[in-house]
């Protein structure tokens, strides 16, 4: 892989610290009580791991992706330090081969580099893989992040409305869509208090 991108987040994750801390985020800790007990689930842009290793520890067969191959094993390293398995995979969400109605979870948090074309695409990518019934479990910024500064890409087009959210996955099930505020504390990273919107919702059947 090349680009900017991929040099930018490998000098990023190349520090013996987790930047993003090694706990899951607070919204994918606070679904727990929705995972299913066992199942497959695909962590998305997973970076160091934290969020899949999560997965695995509630006791789902997990799939973790992220383009950077630093990243990729800090996380495996992470799964053995928690005595978990997780299948790390190195690739790119834009242009990964992504499976089709497999996973009965699908963790997609933070990953708010993707401009809105390539975000469609991911989105679109997204439904594809749950399998009916599946579970998305979406986590991010709100447009009002920018005056906090506290993390996120800094670009308005990358950050989610509820409007947008909605117009992707306005059909899903038990579709539940939370804008808030709250305090971030996930590594050096994601520190402050946060401007934050949540999805999760069910694949139709």
């Amino acid at each position: 892989m090349s680009g900017p991108n991929y040099e930018y987040w490998e000098t990023r994750y190349t520090t013996s610290d987790y930047i993003f801390g090694t706990g899951p985020c607070a919204f994918l800790a606070d679904c727990r009580p929705l995972l299913p007990s066992q199942g497959r689930a695909l962590a998305i842009a997973d970076g160091e791991g934290r969020n899949g290793v999560f997965l695995a520890e509630c006791g789902l067969d997990v799939v973790s992706v992220d383009f950077s191959p630093v990243a990729q094993e800090k996380a495996r390293a992470l799964a053995n330090e928690r005595r978990v398995s997780i299948e790390a995979v190195t690739a790119d969400i834009l242009t990964w081969d992504w499976p089709e109605a497999e996973f009965d979870v699908v963790a997609a948090i933070f990953f708010q580099f993707a401009a809105p074309a390539e975000r469609t695409g991911i989105f679109e990518s997204i439904r594809r893989s749950l399998k009916p019934g599946g579970l998305l479990l979406l986590h991010g910024y709100r447009p009002e992040q920018l005056a906090y500064g506290t993390g996120g890409p800094g670009v308005v087009e990358n950050l989610y409305t509820r409007a947008l959210l909605e117009a992707h996955f306005g059909n899903f099930a038990d579709l539940s869509i939370r804008e808030y505020d709250r305090e971030l504390e996930e590594g050096t990273r994601h520190v402050g208090m946060s401007a934050l919107i949540d999805l999760v919702g069910r694949k139709p059947v």
